[in-house]
Formats: C-alpha cells, structure tokens, sequence
C-alpha cells in the first residue's frame, strides 16, 4: 500500500507538479516559502526552505547563465535544511522568473553588476523579513561570478562565502580546459571530437556561446562534468519530478537560459578576480578534483595567495564540477566542519 502510494504521487509530480494543499504539503520542510521578490526592478522568484528558522541562511546562486537549481534542490539539498534556512533563487531570465518579465526590456541589466546588486538587495531582503544580520553565500559555476562580486563588495553581511567550481580567470581556464578535452580525445583516437574541437580554434575567442557550448561537449562527454560519466543526463532529468517546478515551469528554464546565456556568457572573458588579492570575510573552495569545465587547479592556486580571516580549499576527490550530486555526504560535511562555525565567529564579532 505504501509503494503504491508513494508511485502515485511521484506520478503526479512528473505529470503536472501537485498543489502544496494540506494532503500533499512537504512534512519535511515545515518552513517551506515561495514568493516573487523585486530586484533591481525585475520581478523573481525565491524560495525558502528549512527546518528551523533559528538557523542561519544558505544562499545558493545558480549556475549557468541560466541553469536554475531550484528544480534539483530536492536531491541534494534535504540534509542542509536541518542546519541552514536555504534559499534557491531563479535569477534575472532564469527559470520560473523568466517569463515575469519583459525579455527584450531586461536584455540591458543581463550584466555581472546588476545580478551582484541583485543578490545584494535579495540579502538584505532576507535579513530583514526573517531577522537576521549576516547571510551564508554559496555561487556554483556562473554563481560564483555573482557570489564573488558580492564578497568583494559587501563582506559585511557574509558569514562566509562559499564558491563551488569557482571561476578565477576564465581566459586561463577556457584554454586548460581546451587543451585537456583535446588530449582526451586524441588518446582515444575519437576523429569525430578531434575534428570539432580543432574547428573552434582559436579558442576560446569572443566567448560566444556556440564556442563554448562546442568545447563543453566534449569536455562532458569526458567527465568534466560528472567524474566517470559521459554525459549528465541522470542529473537533468531530476527535474521532471521536482516538486518545486510544473511543466511549464521547465520549458520556461529552457528559454530563459537559451536567451539569457548568449548575452552573458562573453562577459566572462573580462572577469577580473585573478587580481583579487584581498577578501574581508571567510572563504572556502569546494573544488572537485576532475572539474575540467572551470579547472579547479587555477582557483586553489589563487586561494593559496587571498589574504582573508579564514579560508580553505576543500577537494571533493571524487567529483568534477557536480559536487553536491556527486559526493552529497561530503558537501554536507563540509559545510558543517567548516562553514557554519563562522556564524557562531561572526556573531561574537558584532557584539
């Protein structure tokens, strides 16, 4: 009986995305909230999590541009809820804030600036409906652009800051990433991959995203993505059974990120963090140690020059770029060793 119950309601996650009425309400996420939030005048949607809202907050900025996580939160994300009030938030074009707004008006904020000032009023937004004074911050892949920019900025209302497969320099890294797949193919013999990659020379060029995503089909295909995979599959269909997004909401992820990526994605040519010398808040790198899509090794050598309070390269020797996916237990034991005593530090210094 409890089989079949449980297969109905995956059924009907997967066909339509059930209504949170009392029935079918998430038990295990009593202080579950989703609302639209303005930011930067862009209306957007963000959604809270947790079991206690005494607990600190985890901000997590998606990766992409585009690649919303709200919709695969529910695989990895259940363990931190006990610890962490956590936020998942569909940025500016992405994903369920997609067709809240105006595609060709927001075509001229799609820039690093605005979505850091927009992380820094959804911060302060948090701080103030649930009373708090500092935030976790937590980038992956493109959200370690925005989360970065926001350390830099405002450090004063971090505990921590935490970059997942963070981008450094990604001229450095579009070039080792590069010439890493090529070898891979060319140990294979793959003529196939051989031929597509050396047609994208010079790489990585303006950034456009044709380049990119040429480069990052291969770079997938072996295990720059998931370690020991050759493609990601198993983790994007995790989405039609999301209980956070519909159908419509997972056509509207597809949209928003085909439209907001190529406007996004040559800004990365001119990040500037490999000069950054200096952070006034703790940090820690989650790296994985097979990541060839934002090579980890560039971003640990840089950590290793950072003066901050406190900070750590924390390796994941099992992962590539996905690890939260990849070694779930471990991501969860990092950010509790490491990451959430700086909220107990971080209260002690303001009083």
């Amino acid at each position: 009986m409890i089989r079949l119950l449980v297969l109905s309601l995956l059924i009907a996650a997967a066909s339509g995305g059930m209504a949170q009425t009392p029935e079918t309400a998430d038990i295990y996420a009593p202080g579950q909230e989703t609302f639209e939030a303005v930011l930067g005048g862009a209306r957007q949607v963000v959604n809270v999590r947790g079991a206690d809202r005494a607990n600190p907050i985890l901000i997590y900025i998606h990766g992409g541009p585009g690649a919303v996580e709200m919709p695969f939160g529910w695989a990895f994300q259940r363990p931190w809820e006990d610890f962490f009030t956590v936020v998942q938030w569909d940025q500016r074009g992405a994903g369920r804030s997609y067709p809240l707004n105006d595609p060709t008006a927001l075509a001229p904020t799609l820039i690093i600036d605005r979505y850091r000032d927009d992380t820094i009023e959804l911060i302060e937004l948090l701080c103030k409906k649930y009373g708090k004074r500092k935030v976790f911050l937590l980038g992956h892949s493109w959200g370690s652009v925005v989360g970065l920019s926001v350390a830099k900025k405002r450090p004063d209302l971090l505990y921590a800051y935490v970059g997942m497969g963070q981008y450094i320099d990604p001229q450095a890294g579009e070039h080792a990433s590069y010439a890493w797949t090529l070898e891979q193919a060319r140990k294979e013999n793959n003529a196939q991959a051989i031929k597509e990659l050396e047609a994208l020379q010079p790489y990585p060029g303006d950034f456009a995203i044709e380049k990119i995503d040429g480069e990052r089909k291969w770079a997938v295909h072996y295990g720059g993505l998931f370690y020991g995979h050759q493609d990601g599959d198993f983790y994007f269909h995790l989405a039609r059974i999301s209980p956070e997004y519909t159908p419509a909401d997972r056509q509207a992820w597809d949209d928003g990120s085909a439209y907001t990526v190529k406007i996004v994605a040559p800004q990365l040519a001119a990040v500037p963090f490999a000069k950054l010398n200096r952070l006034e808040c703790p940090v820690f790198m989650f790296e994985g140690r097979h990541d060839q899509l934002v090579p980890s090794e560039i971003t640990a050598a840089w950590l290793d020059k950072l003066k901050a309070p406190t900070k750590a390269t924390i390796w994941f020797e099992n992962s590539a770029h996905m690890m939260m996916i990849e070694e779930p237990g471990r991501v969860l034991a990092a950010l509790l060793q490491s990451v959430r005593p700086c909220a107990k530090s971080g209260e002690k210094g303001m009083r």
